[in-house]
């Protein structure tokens, strides 16, 4: 009897489970395997198809062109984990103070999370603009002289205005939110004993918070990373185009996918490079889960 209840418990478990299952097979699996037998082919856009083997990732490997979008990639991806993370780290500190008004701040800061990151982009290219944006209209009022720097098309100031649009995007505020969960969840015993011990504000920082919340940092950058391989198309393409304006700095794997797909439409040298960002996404994360076992710290 006991062996019938367990084997019911687990078909009953498994029953549950087939949806999932099946959104599983049928939008992640099968997509990612189609992919890789494209990759394989000279697919092109109008649908005409021949097996060409390794031939898209001998090219692949033999260009310059991506090996450039290769570099953009994971300068992109670790500078913005970097700067969201301390960015979100630095606004839960300051919403976890008992300070009045902190909703209404906490909402003001995430609201622009909540916008599409295409009107975002369109945005803030209007308020970088060279001609009439708004940043060189400020200056301009404030110097007294005539500014006109483009901001997203010189190579001294694109990455400069890139990362400083990061900070307003959903990640970021996602990020602040989860820290500002963890940080009320850090016991106050720890703090009082620093106090005792006459520790620094600093020093209780590195010493206490950090390590408390270190689950919560591995977890936003782990989605940090993913969202910065994954969603950086949706950023860059109204900033700086699909060639990654200026001379390519910023034209990271995404973009360079959507340019041979859908300009060059060589979609089967296209889905060489999604394997190509698949393997990235892939390493990223198990760099990360392997630093983890050094810097992060569980109570258990």
């Amino acid at each position: 009897m006991t062996n019938k209840r367990h084997l019911k418990n687990n078909f009953t478990a498994y029953l549950f489970l087939i949806p999932w299952f099946i959104g599983f097979i049928c939008f992640t699996l099968f997509p990612v395997l189609f992919m890789f037998g494209v990759s394989l082919t000279n697919r092109k856009l109008n649908g005409i198809s021949e097996f060409v083997g390794l031939q898209n990732y001998k090219n692949m490997f033999h260009s310059g062109i991506f090996w450039n979008s290769v570099k953009v990639t994971l300068i992109f991806t670790i500078i913005m984990v970097i700067v969201t993370t301390i960015w979100a780290v630095i606004m839960a500190l300051l919403l976890n103070r008992r300070q009045k008004l902190n909703g209404i701040f906490q909402f003001c800061y995430f609201l622009p999370s909540v916008i599409p990151t295409v009107a975002l982009a369109y945005a803030f290219r209007t308020i970088f603009g060279k001609e009439a944006g708004l940043l060189n209209t400020m200056l301009s009022a404030i110097t007294g002289k005539n500014v006109l720097v483009n901001w997203l098309y010189q190579d001294s100031t694109v990455y400069m205005a890139v990362f400083f649009i990061t900070l307003f995007t959903y990640n970021t505020g996602q990020m602040m939110l989860i820290f500002r969960s963890g940080l009320s969840d850090v016991p106050l015993e720890l703090y009082e004993a620093c106090d005792l011990d006459g520790a620094s504000a600093i020093r209780k920082f590195f010493s206490v918070t950090i390590p408390m919340i270190s689950p919560l940092v591995l977890f936003n950058a782990v989605n940090g990373c993913i969202s910065a391989l994954n969603g950086s198309f949706a950023l860059l393409y109204p900033l700086t185009g699909e060639s990654g304006d200026p001379n390519n700095m910023t034209q990271v794997l995404s973009l360079l996918i959507y340019k041979e797909a859908f300009s060059n439409m060589k979609v089967g040298y296209a889905c060489a490079l999604s394997v190509a960002l698949f393997v990235i996404a892939a390493f990223f994360g198990i760099a990360l889960f392997g630093l983890s076992k050094k810097f992060v710290y569980y109570e258990n």
